[in-house]
């Protein structure tokens, strides 16, 4: 049994925020399985994800406005002394995990250390899905455009450009 519905709001690990459009069956090897029909609100790409499959991958429903006070506080907080030795695969775990603050964590963390240095292109693209995990899912919550988001999340993080 499927724990979402047709216009759900839910949030794809490192893909972001979409809305399941409708399910659909499809046969595999002789076997109807049973799929969401996911379009993502950033790229307006849509995906199937297998309903078998939703607590393995990680599918969750998207937060409401209450649950960004924590955000906020992670992405506001000052200077901390972080632990450069924690790995890409650390931060990958905590994207796969998918909690909105462990990606906040991750968005801040990666932020902190690319004031300070370069990031590495697997830590650049793991801060620009963390990035866009909670603008999606920002815009959702206070039902506001992607652009806006988006620009509340930087100024929280207090970016005012990104790596090229």
């Amino acid at each position: 049994m499927s724990m979402f519905q047709a216009g759900d709001v839910v949030v794809y690990p490192l893909q972001g925020a979409g809305t399941i459009e409708r399910l659909e069956e499809h046969k595999v090897k002789d076997e109807i399985h049973k799929y969401y029909v996911i379009k993502l609100s950033a790229s307006e790409m849509k995906i199937m994800v297998p309903v078998e499959q939703e607590s393995k991958i990680g599918l969750r429903k998207a937060v409401e406005k209450e649950a960004f006070n924590i955000v906020f506080k992670i992405l506001k907080r000052g200077n901390r002394e972080i632990d450069w030795k924690e790995k890409y695969a650390a931060n990958l775990e905590k994207m796969k995990i998918g909690s909105v603050s462990n990606v906040a964590e991750v968005a801040k963390c990666l932020c902190e250390k690319r004031k300070q240095k370069n990031l590495s292109i697997g830590e650049k693209r793991l801060f620009d899905n963390a990035c866009n995990i909670l603008t999606t899912e920002l815009a959702y919550a206070y039902n506001i455009k992607f652009k806006e988001a988006d620009s509340m999340i930087k100024s929280l993080l207090k970016e005012t450009k990104t790596e090229e």
